[in-house]
Parts: structure tokens; C-alpha cells; sequence
């Protein structure tokens, strides 16, 4: 069984570094590929609102036998239930599907600007993590200026800020700015949904290294000291994806990662997303 290395968060709750995603995994198939992940050695599990399958993942860890304790589980507030009354009661919709008494990790899905509701959301966010109803709070796709309007308005950091996050995107500016605050940094899309996966660039390390392009990129996640959460939905992949804790890129190799940056985003801009 694979060990995963926790991250402690700003509050002292870890989570572990790798995590398992269920982005886009079918309503029906959550439970058995949730299932799959932690037999393989996930203990974090990361849903959404917007994903419409909590109900699966809350399947799946009544299921596998575990004790709660030893599991991670976050979700995400959808935009249409921003708002203070609105987030409490989404809250509990959320938490109601997933059949848990608590969450470890609730995140903003995205800041939003043009409906200026995120510093309200986050007060509610505030008062569910008082109420110990909730481990850690923190934001998803949330820029500088968002955090820092958070900071001057609100009393609780972000324990995380989820984006959009891989080679192809690095965010240093933003990561540096979470180093800075103690807000842990958190990768969706960690392979660039797969268009990473075929660069030369990492298929040559790939090789080098007797890995999946896969392992590698996560790797150099890992390696920069990111939260990860790769998604996939069949058995060979999931335990791929978790075995690669064995080996370490050298710095040489992480450079070549590096000079892969090219700014691109797979995802919206959250500057200007505005989807309800």
C-alpha cells in the first residue's frame, strides 16, 4: 500500500499531498471508481457541487470500511449558492448527499468578481468552520486581488486556493503570493488534461526515468510542493497515477519541465468566468 506525505495547512489539519479527483466522472460510475481509489491508497478525495456526484464518493466511503477519520474529503460551493444564507444552505444539501456529519475541506469554485458575493460567502464559510462543521476552508481559481480583498475584509486565510496548475501554466506569481500567506497551493488539471502527456519533453523524461509522462509530471508537482489530485477512471491508471513516491526528478529535469510554460490555461479565466 502506498504511504501519500501529508501537507499541514495553516490551522494545523493536514491533507495529503496526492489526492484523487472525480471532475467529469459520470454520476453512475463515482461510487465503483472512488472505490477503486482507495483500494489503491487515496485517502483524499476531492468532489464538487457542480460535479453532481457527491452522492457516489459518499457511496464509496461508507463502503470501503474505513474509519472517517482516515479519510479527506473535500467539496465546493457552486456559484448559483453564493451568498451568505444561500452557502449555509448549500452546505448542507452538500454535506446531506455525501452522508458525512462533517467536512475536512469546503472551497469557494470560484471567485466570481463581476457578482461581488465571495467576501459574503466566505463570512458563511467563517461561521461553518467556527461551528466545527468544517475542518479547513479555503477558495478555488481565486487571484491575488481576490485573497487580498479577502484578507482586508474577512479574519480566516485560506487554508488552500485550488487552480489551474501544470507545466504548461505554473502559476509562480500566484504561488509565491500563497508561500507568502500560508496558503497552500492545490493543482487541478495537474496534466494539462492530457496534453502534457505527449510532449516530447516529458515522454524523453518519461523514459529516462522508466515512468508513465504521467508520474513524471505529477512528480514535479510533488516536487514544487503542490497538492495534487489527478483524475482517471480506470484501475491501471489510478494506481499509476499514486506510484510516485520511488523516485525524484533531478533539478535538471524539473528545469526542462519548467521552460514548458507557456501561459496556456485548459480552463476559463477566472478573471472573467461568470457561469451560474
Amino acid at each position: 500500500m502506498v504511504t501519500v506525505p501529508a501537507i499541514v495547512l495553516n490551522n494545523g489539519v493536514e491533507i495529503p499531498q496526492l489526492g484523487f479527483g472525480v471532475w467529469q466522472v459520470p454520476a453512475d460510475e463515482t461510487a465503483k471508481v472512488v472505490g477503486l481509489a482507495i483500494e489503491a491508497g487515496y485517502r483524499s478525495i476531492d468532489t464538487a457541487a457542480a460535479y453532481q456526484n457527491e452522492a457516489g464518493v459518499g457511496e464509496a466511503i461508507r463502503a470501503c470500511g474505513l474509519p472517517r477519520e482516515q479519510l479527506f474529503v473535500t467539496t465546493k460551493l457552486w456559484n448559483s449558492d453564493q451568498g451568505y444564507d444561500s452557502t449555509l444552505r448549500a452546505f448542507d444539501t452538500s454535506l446531506a448527499k455525501l452522508g458525512l456529519d462533517y467536512l475536512d475541506l469546503y472551497l469557494i469554485h470560484w471567485p466570481l468578481p463581476q457578482r461581488d458575493k465571495y467576501v459574503d460567502t466566505w463570512r458563511a464559510f467563517e461561521k461553518l468552520h467556527a461551528d466545527g462543521r468544517i475542518r479547513a476552508i479555503g477558495v478555488s481559481n481565486f487571484q491575488i486581488a481576490h485573497l487580498e480583498r479577502l484578507s482586508g475584509e474577512t479574519s480566516v486565510v485560506p487554508a488552500v486556493n485550488q487552480i489551474e496548475l501544470h507545466p504548461r501554466l505554473p502559476q509562480a506569481e500566484l504561488r509565491t503570493f500563497h508561500a507568502e500567506h500560508g496558503i497552500a497551493t492545490e493543482a487541478w488539471s495537474p496534466l494539462a488534461q492530457g496534453a502534457l502527456l505527449a510532449d516530447p519533453a516529458v515522454t524523453g523524461l518519461a523514459s529516462k526515468y522508466g515512468k508513465t509522462p504521467a508520474q513524471i509530471v505529477l512528480r514535479w508537482h510533488l516536487q514544487l510542493g503542490n497538492i495534487v489530485i489527478p483524475k482517471s477512471v480506470t484501475r491501471t491508471r489510478i494506481r499509476e497515477n499514486i506510484d510516485v513516491f520511488d523516485f525524484e526528478l533531478a533539478d535538471d529535469d524539473l528545469m526542462v519541465l519548467g521552460e514548458l510554460d507557456k501561459g496556456t490555461r485548459t480552463g476559463p479565466d477566472p478573471e472573467t468566468f461568470n457561469l451560474a
